[in-house]
C-alpha cells in the first residue's frame, strides 16, 4: 500500500479525524501504511487512541476501500491532494488540525494563498447580496482569491461576483463532492471548476452533509484565508464561528455594518463592536492588509492623477457621476444604461480610483 492510499483509507475511517491521525503519524514515523498494519495494543499506546479507535484502525478494511475511492475520484475528474503534495494550500499546513487531504474539482494554484474568505447568512437580504457582490468583485479584481462555502445567500453571491470579475474563487463545501450541497448550486460549482478556481472538500466523495460537517468546513474557510469578511449574519450564526476561528488563527476580521433594527445584521454589528474592522468598500480591506498580491497593485493603490481614456461604457458611467454623492439609481438614470451595466462599471471605476463609494450605494468622483 502506498502512502497516498493509506492516507485516503485513514480519511475514510469513522471517528478518527486529523488530530488523532497526526498523533499516529508522529508515533509511526510519518508512515501511514504502518498505522494500518499495526497491532491493537501498539495503537493504544498512542496518546488519544482508545480501544474503540484502535479497533477501527486495526479492522480498517471493514470500513474503507481506498482503491475504489481513488478510482471513483479519477472517473469524476477529481484530484486528491495530500499534505505531501505541492498543491496542498500552504496556509492550511499551519492550522492546528489541517485536513488530511483535499478532494479538488478544478485546479488549485499557488496564488490561492492570497485569499479572503467571504461569509454570511444563508437567508441574505437584498442589501447583503448587493454588498457581497460589490466587495467580492472588487477583491477578486485586486488579485485575491475569494473563498466561501457555496451555501445559499452570501456564499453564492461571493462566488458569483468573483467569477463575474474573471477572478478566482474556492468553494469549500460541507459534504463530499459526490453529494454536492446545496444541489441548486451545481451549475455554479461547474462554472467555478471550469477555470475560475476549484470546489474543495476534505470529506470522502459520498459523504452527506450533516451538523458536524459544516463546522469542520468552517475551520478550513477560516484557516485558508489571509482575512475573513463577514457581510451579513444574525446574532447566532455559523459565520460568527468562522470569524472566531479566524481570530484564533490571528487573521484580521472585517464586517459590513447593517441597520441596528434588523436581526439579519446583528452579528456583524456585534463583531464591529468587539473590534472587527468596519467595511463599506474593498479599499478598507486593501488598506489594512497593506499589500496587494499582484502587479495590479500600482493601478489600484495609487490615486489617478489624470483621467485615462476609458472604454465606452465606463466613460458613459463616469460622465454620470458628479463630485457630489449620488445614489446609484440616479447614476443609472443619467447614463441611460441598464442597471447591471452601470453597477459593473462603477466597480471598475472604483478600482481605477476615479470614483469613491459611500454607504447606501452612493458614489462620487474622487
Amino acid at each position: 500500500m502506498t502512502a497516498r492510499e493509506a492516507i485516503v483509507a485513514l480519511n475514510l475511517l469513522p471517528k478518527i479525524g486529523p488530530v488523532r491521525v497526526r498523533r499516529l503519524l508522529e508515533a509511526f514515523g510519518d508512515n501511514p501504511a504502518a498505522i494500518l498494519g499495526a497491532a491493537k495494543d501498539r495503537l493504544m499506546r498512542v496518546d488519544g487512541i482508545g480501544e474503540e479507535t484502535a479497533k477501527i484502525l486495526h479492522g480498517w478494511q471493514d470500513h474503507a476501500d481506498p482503491l475504489a475511492e481513488i478510482r471513483e475520484a479519477t472517473e469524476r475528474g477529481i484530484s486528491i491532494v495530500t499534505q505531501d503534495d505541492e498543491d496542498y494550500p500552504s496556509p492550511l499546513r499551519e492550522a492546528y488540525d489541517p485536513p488530511l487531504l483535499l478532494y479538488v474539482w478544478g485546479k488549485l494554484e499557488a496564488r490561492d494563498k492570497h485569499a479572503i474568505s467571504v461569509v454570511g447568512s444563508r437567508r441574505a437580504t437584498i442589501y447583503g447580496k448587493q454588498a457581497t457582490k460589490k466587495l467580492s468583485y472588487q477583491l477578486a479584481q485586486s488579485g485575491f482569491t475569494i473563498i466561501s462555502g457555496l451555501a445559499r445567500g452570501i456564499d453564492t453571491a461571493a462566488h458569483e461576483a468573483a467569477v463575474a470579475a474573471n477572478g478566482r474563487t474556492i468553494a469549500v463545501i460541507g459534504s463530499g463532492l459526490g453529494k454536492l450541497y446545496p444541489p441548486e448550486n451545481l451549475a455554479l460549482a461547474e462554472k467555478i471548476a471550469s477555470g475560475f478556481g476549484a470546489v474543495v472538500s476534505e470529506f470522502s466523495l459520498n459523504t452527506a452533509p450533516d451538523k458536524q460537517t459544516f463546522p469542520m468546513r468552517n475551520r478550513i474557510v477560516a484557516a485558508w484565508a489571509r482575512a475573513v469578511l463577514v457581510v451579513e449574519c444574525p446574532a447566532w450564526s455559523g459565520s460568527l464561528i468562522t470569524a472566531n476561528l479566524a481570530s484564533e488563527y490571528g487573521k484580521p476580521i472585517f464586517a459590513v455594518p447593517g441597520p441596528i433594527d434588523k436581526p439579519t445584521s446583528a452579528g456583524c454589528n456585534q463583531l464591529i463592536r468587539d473590534g472587527a474592522t468596519l467595511v463599506a468598500d474593498a479599499s478598507h480591506i486593501l488598506d489594512d492588509l497593506g499589500e496587494l498580491p499582484f502587479a495590479r497593485k500600482a493601478s489600484i493603490a495609487e490615486p489617478a492623477t489624470e483621467i485615462p481614456e476609458l472604454p465606452e461604457e465606463e466613460a458613459a458611467v463616469f460622465a454620470a457621476v458628479t463630485a457630489d454623492e449620488s445614489p446609484v439609481d440616479l447614476i443609472i438614470e443619467r447614463s441611460g444604461l441598464p442597471a447591471h451595466v452601470v453597477t459593473a462599471n462603477l466597480m471598475k471605476l472604483e478600482m481605477r480610483k476615479l470614483v469613491r463609494a459611500f454607504p447606501g450605494f452612493r458614489y462620487a468622483r474622487r
